[in-house]
């Protein structure tokens, strides 16, 4: 039996005008109120999944790496290592995690694979038993970043990924070695090369783990990007297809970056805007 429990990592506060583009103001912050430094809270989100005899965790959040400084920068609002604080709720460690799947290698979704900020310390990589996926394109793209994207990836951590010989790289359409052909990825390139999601069967209709394709409830509509996306109308299609699709089959999303919102299934209202016919909070053992 499978089963799936939404994991908070550490949280941030980040700029609101470039989480939604070209969104106005007027319109996301009924959504997501600003706070007076124009920043929104924003969730750092991990998919834990159980199955098999086997603990499979999707992505780990931006976890607590950060010195003081760049915690300030980047609104990291805690200091000790949030997602280790939740696997323990569920009576795991890091390492009791069989296999980590990145959907990308932007330090919002991989800084937790690394202990926590400690002064005179290099960098620790956590996780001592897993398996760590992720797309071939997106590793190339971390070890060459443009000038854009250059600091969204942590130089350090890569060298431990390759150093640790547990890093599998997947190529387009192909199946995992590590997970094996019961997890099927969708691939997007509108935020960034070679960004995977997996989706996840279960009796209750697929659920695809959405990462900064459509990083939480709001962004399910359409034209709503961030300005941190490499190609806004390339995403917008990709999107297109994945919500038609997920549609068809009776899926949903479980949301990375939104505060409140872990989970939802996809709905489309008369006018042909996608939305959620149903959402929640965060899952515990959700087996259904």
């Amino acid at each position: 039996m499978r089963t799936l429990t939404t994991l908070p990592g550490n949280s941030q506060k980040l700029d609101g005008g470039a989480m939604f583009g070209n969104a106005p103001r007027a319109m996301w912050e009924r959504w997501m109120p600003a706070d007076e430094l124009h920043r929104i809270d924003l969730g750092c989100r991990a998919l834990l999944v159980r199955e098999d005899g086997r603990n499979v965790l999707v992505e780990t959040g931006i976890g607590a790496f950060f010195s003081p400084e760049l915690k300030d920068r980047y609104g990291v609002q805690e200091s000790r290592h949030v997602l280790l604080d939740n696997l323990a709720a569920q009576g795991l460690s890091d390492a009791d995690i069989d296999v980590v799947v990145l959907t990308h290698l932007h330090f919002d979704h991989v800084g937790g694979l690394l202990a926590a900020w400690e002064e005179g310390r290099p960098p620790r990589l956590l996780f001592p038993r897993a398996r760590f996926v992720t797309g071939r394109r997106q590793w190339q793209r971390a070890r060459q970043p443009h000038a854009r994207d250059r600091a969204s990836y942590i130089p350090e951590l890569l060298e431990l990924l390759e150093a640790s010989g547990r890093l599998e790289l997947l190529d387009d359409g192909r199946t995992s070695e590590a997970l094996g052909p019961n997890w099927r990825f969708h691939v997007s390139d509108g935020h960034t090369p070679g960004q995977l999601l997996p989706e996840v069967a279960m009796p209750g209709g697929p659920v695809v783990f959405a990462g900064d394709l459509v990083p939480g409830a709001p962004w399910v509509h359409l034209p709503i990007t961030m300005g941190y996306d490499r190609f806004p109308e390339g995403l917008i299609e990709e999107k297109t297809a994945l919500l038609e699709d997920l549609l068809a089959r009776g899926g949903r999303l479980v949301f990375t970056h939104d505060p409140k919102v872990a989970m939802g299934r996809l709905s489309r209202d008369a006018k042909g805007r996608f939305g959620l016919s149903e959402s929640s909070g965060e899952v515990a053992g959700l087996a259904e």
